[in-house]
């Protein structure tokens, strides 16, 4: 498996950013409280948003209503990763 890295300084790959944005996370300030990318140097914030889009974001209106938009568990959809890979 061919891993793109985005967020060096923990080790995040781009396919667990699109994993957490399936999961509800729509800006990467909440892509950072799931899994830290973005937190360090800070170097990785410009592609999270490339990969995060411009495109709408499926748990807005939950936001909107002051309701939590992530969910604590992955969509079945979205693989496991091994991290001792």
């Amino acid at each position: 498996m061919n891993r793109v890295y985005v967020c060096n300084c923990f080790g995040v790959t781009e396919e667990q950013v699109k994993k957490h944005a399936d999961g509800g996370a729509c800006t990467p300030r909440q892509i950072a409280s799931a899994c830290k990318a973005g937190t360090d140097c800070g170097s990785c914030v410009r592609r999270i948003q490339a990969l995060l889009g411009r495109g709408a974001c499926p748990r807005r209106e939950l936001v909107d209503q002051g309701k939590p938009a992530l969910t604590a568990v992955a969509p079945e959809s979205a693989p496991v990763l091994d991290e001792a890979a």
